[in-house]
């Protein structure tokens, strides 16, 4: 399958989806950012299901009351010991106003389904994924008669393109219809029933015609074109029929929040002038889709086989990750976030655009790990202008998280809450956990710092990041008191979404979060640590603004804290213990995704390295794992960073290498949930894991092969992206050999960290290239835009 395609840049299966009753959830994706579309691989019976990333339902949004004065309150229960009364203070005044707020649900838009018939039984059937060019591919034997499917959504021309031919004439009859798409929850029997009585089906010659009405009185749907260079062609009812063709081609267009009957008739004329074949709309879409794909590429390995992924699955299950399986995550990773994301639509979600039921389990936005994870990667492997649509999601609610810091906490500035969906930017999840904590505003800072970083766009700086920054820190100013010592005291405070030890249940029925609000986390001072001096250096680069009032608070950080075996503190504050048995690791913020302490600085490092060490297995979720393996790699201990990615392959990985949340058959090493919900932020926070290994990336200094486990004998990457250029490099380990290129697009200056498995470099090129003070393995380089310099192991 795909034979001219490179067995890192494919997914090939041996078997179809068949998760039982949600066989979406193994489906093959396909999208362009907007719209997606997810290919189970039945033949008899075929289902796409297809979705568009602004069609979403059942979510409330309430009028916040002012609960302010709570603050106080909460903080002289917290002063007098009263942590449990403390805890819940907040969340329930605001539940006693009768304030009730609910996110919105991802709404499946409609199935597009195929009936062939079926004799003689079936032989070498395979699916796959090309994610060189975005096609899902089913194909099989019927005696010997060879049939194939092929599906894209094209980034030109909005549509989705289908192609089903056969190697001999005549020999494909099928029914196609759009259906309503089924649930699987009980508790969504009633809704589904609602959008049932509003469905309308209709076929006119060989187009065929779907709509459905959502809460909101908008109705949503589609509109198919079926092509035929042989045999008949009809309608029946619901259907198009086709019969006696060797080759059939089916167009769909979707609309959502629109008027079906106009939607109807503009998109059918549409269609009917598309006079295109399959190929020339393939290539449309690759002149998009393919810059994007190949911003960046990884090899770590020279194995010119073909791997399905059960084999692959089977050989980490047994023995070890292979290599190949790494690499597949990589660039599987990358093609979920191309095909499920763009720059002006909305962010990546949680299920990507191929969500399955009506109502899943964590399918909004969630800002307290989840969302930061699937953008991790961006910015160095190449994709940093789809940072857009995370930080233009944000702006957009801003009103909300202004009214939030208002209403909640009396503050200026704004409050985000962790979860959210379009539209709807007011607390809603009423628990603890998630009211009392406070450092979303400023996580998500980081990820509009970054893009000005890797951009160099000061516009952006100007007009976007630095705004926002200056609301998250006004936050703080009202928020923050000055404790005794003349440090800020920071409570409530939340390490997400993690209890203290001393404050854990001796009952040993799991409970999510029995007390979570204490003071002063690790990690709510380290965020906000990074967003002053992001702050700082930012307005002093564009603008003249007085900057000594963010720096005087900088100054009333306290220091981190260790605790009595060396390890950094998650609390600090003496009233709370530590507690290891969690999947957050919060309190290593400054390692990473922060990048305030690094190895050769020396201070605290040791302390980070026992804190991670000190987290216990069993405890652990997919993208625990990937953020465990993206920690390690800035430890710089690539055998355990890899070692993360080996658990995480043999507990949450399903065959189309969709992440799940958990280990649903309870093997030990994750925490146990029955549901295991599809959870994307892994599949692209290995990504960004796999690049950490590789390299370190901060605006002064780059470090290649910081994190190279054992196992990666050679390799050689494509393009990846530092602040101010590219870089590129291969190694092998057997021959003892290395080379690098380093590109700068801007005036580029910084230090390089030279891998330490190799000795004896040259260089040549262009800029200046000298020792750095910080040893023999790092090179201080200076670069004008479009020089590049070399080096290489002698």
């Amino acid at each position: 399958m795909f034979d001219n395609v490179a067995d890192r840049n494919k997914l090939v299966l041996q078997y179809p989806a068949s998760w039982w009753r949600n066989m979406w959830r193994e489906a093959l994706p396909a999208g362009n950012g907007e719209i997606g579309a997810a290919v189970y691989g039945g033949i008899k019976n075929e289902t796409v299901l297809i979705n568009h990333s602004q069609l979403w339902h059942m979510g409330v949004k309430g009028e916040l009351p002012d609960v302010s004065y709570t603050l106080n309150e909460t903080r002289e229960l917290m002063d007098k010991g009263n942590f449990q009364e403390a805890n819940w203070h907040l969340t329930k005044e605001v539940k006693k106003r009768g304030y009730f707020s609910k996110l919105e649900s991802p709404l499946p838009l409609v199935d597009l389904c195929l009936t062939m018939p079926f004799e003689s039984g079936f032989s070498h059937y395979n699916r796959g994924i090309n994610l060189e060019t975005g096609e899902v591919s089913v194909s099989w034997q019927e005696n010997d008669t060879s049939f194939t499917r092929n599906l894209f959504v094209s980034r030109a021309d909005e549509i989705i393109v289908y192609e089903i031919f056969s190697d001999k004439s005549n020999a494909i009859d099928t029914d196609i219809s759009f259906q309503l798409h089924p649930t699987d929850s009980p508790r969504m029997k009633e809704r589904h029933g609602e959008l049932r009585n509003t469905v309308q089906a209709e076929t006119e010659d060989n187009f065929l015609f779907y709509k459905a009405t959502n809460q909101d009185g908008t109705d949503f749907g589609a509109v198919a074109r079926i092509i035929t260079e042989t045999g008949e062609i009809s309608s029946s009812e619901e259907k198009v029929v086709c019969t006696g063709t060797n080759r059939l081609l089916i167009l769909v267009k979707v609309f959502v929040q629109a008027d079906s009957q106009i939607e109807w008739k503009k998109l059918k004329r549409e269609l009917s002038e598309i006079e295109k074949n399959y190929e020339q709309l393939l290539n449309e879409h690759l002149m998009i889709y393919q810059p994007l794909f190949f911003s960046s590429s990884l090899e770590l390995s020279n194995d010119p086989k073909e791997h399905s992924n059960e084999v692959l699955l089977l050989q980490a299950y047994k023995e070890k990750a292979p290599t190949r399986l790494i690499e597949k995550l990589w660039t599987f990773g990358r093609y979920l976030f191309l095909s499920g994301t763009k720059v002006n639509g909305q962010p990546f979600s949680m299920y990507g655009l191929w969500h399955g039921d009506y109502q899943l389990m964590w399918s909004h936005r969630m800002a307290n790990e989840n969302i930061q994870m699937m953008y991790w990667h961006t910015a160095v492997g190449g994709l940093n202008q789809l940072q857009l649509s995370f930080t233009k999601y944000y702006e957009q609610l801003l009103d909300d998280f202004r009214d939030n810091a208002k209403k909640l906490f009396g503050c200026r500035g704004i409050y985000i809450p962790a979860g959210t969906t379009p539209g709807i930017g007011k607390p809603n999840q009423l628990v603890p956990v998630i009211m009392n904590w406070t450092t979303a505003a400023s996580w998500i800072a980081q990820h509009f710092y970054s893009y000005y970083q890797f951009s160099g766009d000061e516009t952006f700086l100007r007009e976007k990041a630095l705004p926002f920054m200056k609301e998250a820190v006004q936050f703080y100013q009202d928020f923050l008191v000055i404790g005794d010592d003349g440090y800020y005291q920071y409570f409530p405070s939340v390490s997400p979404e993690n209890t203290p030890g001393n404050f854990m249940p001796d009952s040993k029925e799991p409970i999510a979060h029995p007390m979570p609000t204490a003071i002063n986390a690790t990690m709510d001072f380290a965020v906000m640590k990074e967003l002053l001096t992001n702050l700082i250096e930012g307005s002093e680069l564009v603008t003249t603004e007085d900057t000594s009032t963010w720096k005087a608070m900088l100054e009333r950080i306290p220091p981190y804290q260790v605790d009595q075996q060396g390890a950094i503190k998650e609390w600090m504050h003496d009233e709370f213990d530590e507690n290891d048995e969690h999947r957050h690791l919060s309190h290593i913020y400054p390692i990473f995704p922060g990048r305030e302490l690094v190895k050769e600085a020396g201070i605290l490092f040791e302390a980070f390295r026992k804190a991670v060490r000190k987290r216990k297995l069993g405890a652990q979720t997919s993208w625990s794992f990937a953020h465990m393996a993206s920690i390690y790699a800035r430890l710089q201990e690539g055998n355990e960073a890899l070692r993360c990615l080996e658990h995480l392959t043999r507990s949450c990985l399903l065959n189309n290498l969709y992440t799940v949340h958990n280990d649903w058959r309870n093997m030990g090493l994750t925490m146990e949930i029955d549901t295991a919900p599809v959870q994307m932020d892994a599949n692209l926070g290995v990504v960004n894991a796999i690049q950490e290994m590789l390299l370190y990336v901060s605006p002064t200094m780059i470090k290649l092969l910081p994190a190279l486990p054992d196992d990666w004998k050679e390799g050689k990457v494509k393009s990846f992206h530092f602040c101010t250029g590219t870089i590129s490099f291969q190694w092998n380990l057997l021959r003892n050999s290395f080379s690098v290129t380093v590109k700068a697009e801007r005036e580029t200056e910084l230090t390089i960290g030279l891998p330490v498995h190799f000795h004896d470099y040259e260089w040549k090129g262009e800029g200046e290239v000298s020792r750095s003070k910080l040893g023999e393995a790092y090179v201080h380089v200076k670069l004008a835009p479009e020089e590049t310099v070399e080096m290489f192991t002698k």
